[in-house]
């Protein structure tokens, strides 16, 4: 059960593991853009591709798909990176339900635990699988393995490098549990968890009166996707969005809080509370991502201003 790229590599490495995958549930089609196309999820690509068994139900708690899922008869179900299960379907197979989670849990518990350890500034985090319960990315622990996060670490190439070291443990925790070698252990609570909440348009906002080494971090963890976000207006009023993908981070004195400067052609920086930020590469709402000199060499910036 899964939807994004991150988990077709485990679907994929359990196909190559020699494993009878029973069935594929992912999520229904969307219609995308502008011009309402169609779109299949990458599970979905992968799971035709490979003649896979396949499920899109609109509502988990659909009696159709619950039935469809008793006739099936799996012996396990493995989740990545899908919507909550209600108990009727992870508990129904006899070797149970366990999901793959890209953190160390108990830490970062919720739908956005990439973004927010390098937003955070982690030196560390890495995947979990563990058996689900009715309580949120709570439940008995399996397998764990850990990773360094690296100063220049971007939410996209520590998203790739969590996705081959979960699909390697997915593979692994199936072996465990067939075997009997595998036992769930409870999670150990602490003081000081911090949560992965899921992130919204409005939260990629960047508050430029943060320091820089926040705002450099919040623009590595969102990037490329949510994207980190600011609103400029320019010299006859007009308003644009820009989405903010590379930054990087002059600790110095003078600058003040959202004033933009730039020499025109290879420079745009922005003051923050303890210096100054360097946008490097940007995308205006509409407009294809651009590194700061392409940008610069079609836009008159100098009397530009930071509206939120």
């Amino acid at each position: 059960m899964g939807t994004p790229d991150f988990a077709v590599l485990s679907l994929e490495a359990i196909v190559k593991a020699g494993y009878e995958v029973a069935a594929v549930v992912t999520v229904p089609d969307r219609k995308v853009g502008r011009g309402q196309k169609v779109a299949f999820s990458p599970v979905k690509n992968y799971a035709l591709e490979h003649n896979l068994p396949l499920l899109q139900p609109e509502k988990l708690r659909d009696e159709d798909f619950i039935g469809r899922l008793r006739e099936i008869g799996a012996d396990l179900f493995v989740v990545v990176a899908f919507r909550m299960l209600p108990q009727v379907v992870w508990s129904m197979p006899k070797m149970g339900t366990f999901n793959l989670h890209a953190s160390l849990l108990p830490q970062y518990r919720g739908a956005a635990p990439i973004n927010w350890a390098i937003i955070n500034g982690e030196k560390e985090t890495g995947v979990t699988t563990f058996l689900l319960n009715e309580r949120i990315d709570e439940g008995g622990l399996l397998m764990q393995r850990s990773t360094p996060i690296s100063e220049n670490e971007t939410a996209e190439t520590l998203h790739d490098r969590l996705a081959e070291m979960g699909a390697e443990m997915v593979v692994e925790t199936i072996k465990g549990l067939e075997d009997g070698s595998l036992k769930a252990r409870p999670q150990v609570e602490c003081d000081n968890l911090k949560p992965a909440p899921k992130i919204f348009k409005e939260d990629c906002v960047i508050d430029w009166s943060r320091g820089g080494e926040d705002i450099e971090r919040f623009v590595r963890g969102l990037s490329p996707y949510p994207s980190a976000m600011t609103v400029m207006s320019d010299e006859g009023g007009g308003v644009h969005s820009f989405k903010i993908y590379e930054v990087s981070y002059e600790k110095a004195v003078g600058y003040v809080e959202g004033a933009v400067e730039s020499d025109g052609k290879t420079c745009l920086k922005v003051g923050c509370k303890d210096g100054c930020i360097s946008i490097l590469s940007l995308q205006i709402e509409g407009k294809r991502r651009n590194s700061i000199e392409e940008f610069l060499r079609g836009s008159r910036v100098n009397s530009w201003k930071i509206v939120k």
